[in-house]
């Protein structure tokens, strides 16, 4: 087993590189054969990680939808959805959210250390709260994740949660899809924060694949030596 799970971070972003509106209503990036696509690659993940403000916000169920890929990932012996993971530096978290209240799959809640009594006493019926360091430690959640079996994980946002695993150099490989459109405004959520990232114009990071899917553009890049086709 490796000290890490392989690290898989996904994300749709607008040409300009924002990754949702700043009205209420959720901004869809990408269309029916794309979000198939997704559900393929989270199919074949052991976990699927998202920040709490992902929770807070879009409610995400995390559930494999392709009923052949929730029986395929059965008779390999898996549950039919992945464990679901989320990290949270004070788990200001309803217990009612779909994360919690959808599926069957084993439910992480990686806290930073302040937080945990709190967390175990609201969450501890619905999921597994971590002691994840104060502050919160990626590297020590990915390597619990590790230690708890998890070979690949698919991070799916948001911006703060990628950035961070990008430039702590926890990201193995970016699935990026670039919607037809451009945003326009700087109070939008971009893909990313500022940061110092492994990746510069004095190292350029490989791209691997371009493929058009309908009226999006995927783009993955290796970001280690670990990526794996």
């Amino acid at each position: 087993m490796e000290d890490r799970p392989y690290v898989l971070l996904s994300c749709g972003m607008s040409i300009d590189g924002y990754v949702d509106s700043a009205d209420e209503e959720r901004l869809l990036l990408s269309n029916d054969a794309d979000f198939d696509r997704v559900d393929e690659v989270r199919a074949g993940c052991d976990a699927i990680l998202v920040g709490a403000g992902t929770v807070r916000q879009d409610n995400p169920r995390l559930l494999v939808r392709d009923e052949a890929r929730r029986r395929a990932r059965i008779a390999r012996g898996e549950r039919p959805d992945p464990v679901k993971v989320t990290v949270t530096g004070t788990c200001d978290l309803d217990p009612r959210a779909r994360f919690f209240t959808l599926g069957e799959a084993e439910k992480l809640v990686y806290c930073a250390s302040p937080a945990v009594p709190s967390a175990r006493r609201r969450l501890g019926g619905l999921a597994t709260v971590v002691d994840a360091g104060d502050p919160l430690d990626l590297a020590r959640v990915t390597g619990d994740l590790a230690r708890r079996g998890v070979g690949r994980l698919m991070v799916e946002g948001g911006g703060t949660v990628h950035t961070q695993f990008l430039t702590a150099g926890l990201a193995d490989e970016l699935q990026l899809v670039v919607a037809p459109f451009f945003v326009g405004d700087s109070k939008a959520p971009r893909f990313v924060g500022d940061g110092t990232f492994p990746w510069s114009p004095h190292r350029r990071a490989d791209l691997i694949e371009v493929r058009q899917i309908g009226d999006v553009v995927l783009l993955r890049y290796a970001l280690s030596d670990r990526f794996r086709d």
